[in-house]
């Protein structure tokens, strides 16, 4: 079977897919405001998710996803003070357990924000990140 592919719609004719849509409430659920967000960023995300899940990603991955690049993206402060401190904990958690496997899908969320330039200085210098 065919994956489907994203579309980021054209001349206000074609609708956006799906998956940017939910991709799109799912970093506004993260206080990551989408426009934020280069559209060639987001359609990285959708098809790293895809490249993950045989079939199509769950709906609750979308949410997972925006919550660590959000992280990425606001550093740890901002991020705590608009998800909580759970949140970021967990977070915090996750960029570590990606620093020690290498090739998980939250390694690679993290390093296409590091080399989109996206990604927090203060988050860069808290897990020695580096795009060589």
């Amino acid at each position: 079977m065919t994956k489907r592919r994203s579309s980021l719609g054209f001349l206000g004719m074609f609708g956006r897919s799906g998956d940017l849509r939910t991709l799109d409430a799912a970093l506004r659920g993260a206080d990551l405001h989408p426009a934020l967000v280069p559209e060639g960023v987001k359609l990285t995300i959708v098809n790293l998710m895809k490249d993950h899940w045989p079939d199509e990603p769950p709906a609750q991955a979308y949410a997972s996803l925006a919550q660590l690049f959000g992280y990425c993206v606001a550093g740890p402060e901002t991020f705590e003070q608009a998800n909580g401190r759970e949140r970021r904990l967990d977070a915090e958690r996750r960029i570590e357990d990606a620093l020690e496997t290498g090739d998980s899908l939250d390694a690679q969320i993290v390093l296409m924000a590091l080399h989109a330039k996206l990604i927090s200085a203060e988050v860069v210098e808290r897990f020695g990140l580096s795009a060589e």
